[in-house]
């Protein structure tokens, strides 16, 4: 009974390794179209797009995108991620270089379906991020800022805007101005 079993287990890890090779190239490729699609989504248009790179600010690694003109920065797409009320929120945020939030676009979550899910569906919500002014406080009106939450959502709105506000003080941080990255932005968002 032992042998059969262990052949068994052998045969289906042989079966998942198979699959997995095989599916590789097509999920990576899918991921990387995504990828560009978000980046396209949340950066203005005209602009050349360099390759990806990277910045450490507050302890966590940010990767970003430049869009160049006619020799200086037009804008930064900046993927942010941190903790929402089901697991990570990863956001990809296009920032203008004074710190105005071009527009966002959700590259992953876990939030929970019908509620904290709708950060990818609910018209009001991701509307209120185009073109959002750095004048603005990047926190929820019930915390005293300018940000609508999503209606029985509180923590995944807490943490999209984190997300938001950690990629524009990445932007700060790259345009010379020495801004600190939410503390939280590793840990729960509540």
């Amino acid at each position: 009974m032992v042998l059969c079993l262990t052949a068994v287990c052998l045969l289906c890890g042989a079966v998942l390794g198979l699959v997995y090779a095989a599916t590789y190239d097509a999920i990576e490729a899918a991921s990387l179209k995504a990828l560009q699609a978000s980046i396209g989504q949340v950066l203005p248009e005209g602009g050349a797009l360099s390759e990806a790179n990277h910045v450490e600010v507050g302890g966590q690694d940010y990767e970003y995108y430049l869009s160049t003109g006619d020799g200086k920065t037009l804008a930064y797409a900046v993927k942010s991620t941190v903790s929402g009320f089901g697991g990570p929120l990863t956001l990809m945020v296009g920032v203008l270089p004074d710190g105005t939030v071009y527009n966002t676009s959700v590259l992953s979550h876990t939030e929970t379906p019908g509620l904290g899910a709708k950060c990818t569906t609910d018209a009001a919500f991701v509307g209120q991020w185009k073109n959002f002014p750095a004048t603005k406080s990047l926190k929820l009106k019930k915390d005293g800022g300018d940000v609508d939450a999503i209606t029985a959502s509180t923590i995944t709105s807490r943490a999209y805007t984190l997300a938001v506000a950690n990629a524009v003080a990445v932007v700060k941080n790259l345009e010379g101005e020495s801004v600190a990255v939410d503390a939280a932005s590793g840990a729960s968002a509540y």
